[in-house]
């Protein structure tokens, strides 16, 4: 099987291209190196140093042939996209919209795209299911739902399968200890260098932490079994990969202090 990983070097990415390898999979990783590292791309893999919006990236994945695309690149800081709006739409939203044309004209039999909880905004009621109400609270939200409808709208037509993979928080290996996203890492970064991890309001904030080999195997799962996208929805399929499990900011940086023992 042939697959296309667009952000392929990225944090979750990289996890994912070792695992399609492992898997017999020949990849082909996009990734304009923004926020990716080549320390995250299997030297099997081919990769491409472009940008999703590149009309280079067209060629790109042709030149790959794939099965399957991936798509995982995109602008995921909150504070960027309420700093440029405009910019977050580009690159997740017109860049969904490239990608999905772009794997039409390979001939790509299924498409899966990188969405994210945050197209519910902040929920009156949880845990959250793909019924819950989509109700984005900022830009970012609002481009990745956007996106979930550029897929139904370019890939239903063509009769490609798709689907929207909503990560929830995502931690694991080759994630930086920086960026919203990445408290984990910050959290147990900071204890291995005997500094206190640094909580901002209460604490009691939660989240759902899902480990990055769990959302890597949703993914594969996703990207092989037919009956994996029957999920209905106006945006087509959708699936929510997190654990469903509230964690606090509190209880997550105990947890680290003990599993790591911190004083």
């Amino acid at each position: 099987m042939r697959v296309v990983v667009t952000g392929g070097a990225g944090f979750i990415g990289g996890n994912l291209i070792h695992a399609l390898l492992g898997g017999g999979a020949e990849v082909t990783v996009i990734d304009d190196l923004s926020t990716g590292s080549m320390d995250n791309v299997h030297p099997a893999a081919a990769f491409r140093c472009l940008d999703v919006l590149s009309p280079e990236t067209a060629q790109a994945i042709s030149d790959a042939r794939p099965d399957v695309v991936i798509h995982l690149a995109a602008q995921v800081s909150v504070a960027a996209s309420l700093a440029d709006p405009a910019f977050d739409r580009a690159v997740n939203v017109d860049g969904t919209r490239a990608v999905a044309e772009a794997a039409v004209a390979a001939g790509a039999r299924r498409v899966l795209s990188a969405s994210s909880a945050a197209v519910y905004g902040e929920p009156q009621e949880l845990p959250l299911t793909e019924t819950s109400p989509a109700a984005p609270a900022v830009p970012y939200g609002t481009s990745k739902l956007e996106a979930e409808g550029v897929l139904a709208e370019v890939l239903r037509p063509a009769g490609v399968d798709f689907a929207s993979l909503r990560f929830a928080n995502v931690y694991g290996p080759r994630q930086r200890a920086e960026g919203e996203g990445g408290v984990v890492a910050e959290f147990a970064s900071r204890m291995a260098r005997g500094e206190t991890p640094v909580i901002f309001g209460s604490g009691s904030q939660t989240r759902d932490f899902i480990y990055v080999a769990d959302v890597v195997n949703a993914c594969v799962l996703a990207e092989t079994h037919e009956g994996a996208l029957a999920h209905p929805g106006d945006n087509g399929p959708a699936y929510n990969i997190s654990t469903g499990t509230a964690t606090s900011v509190n209880m997550l940086a105990e947890g680290l202090r003990v599993a790591m023992r911190y004083p």
